[in-house]
């Protein structure tokens, strides 16, 4: 009897634990709902460390591609988006760089050269209360 009620307990013990897993997405839309960015985060349980990271290059119908990156931690930490050509962006996350391309669709690992310049900064995605979010850039201005 004991045996049974337990049974039956564990799945609601365990379902606060399994809902502090991470499952998000947010987009950077270039030109309205047809031609984004996205960045999908996946963590699958709570005792993860790290959270699988994605990059999706859309622009549709011609192109959706869904890539993976380096995984982050618990914390995202803020990704910053610039222009860097035609249907072209330089993406940093900490010190990695990413180059994705909507015309090509694809998403690839960078190592920028130093005094490579890149476009003007779009915004990034980060956390606003707790929750990732896209945030454009206050100003459109180069960086390096």
């Amino acid at each position: 009897m004991r045996y049974r009620t337990l049974r039956r307990l564990l799945p609601l013990v365990l379902l606060p634990a399994l809902s502090a897993c991470e499952n998000s997405a947010t987009a950077y839309s270039i030109e309205g709902s047809q031609h984004a960015l996205i960045l999908v985060r996946e963590q699958s349980y709570f005792w993860d460390s790290q959270v699988k990271q994605a990059i999706v290059a859309s622009r549709l119908p011609q192109c959706q591609k869904r890539v993976a990156i380096h995984p982050g931690g618990k914390v995202l930490v803020e990704m910053s988006i610039y222009e860097a050509g035609d249907r072209l962006w330089a993406l940093q996350q900490g010190n990695r760089w990413y180059l994705a391309s909507t015309e090509r669709c694809l998403v690839q690992d960078w190592d920028k050269p130093a005094d490579a310049p890149l476009g003007p900064a779009v915004g990034s995605f980060r956390l606003r209360d707790g929750v990732p979010v896209f945030e454009a850039a206050a100003a459109s201005a180069p960086a390096n």
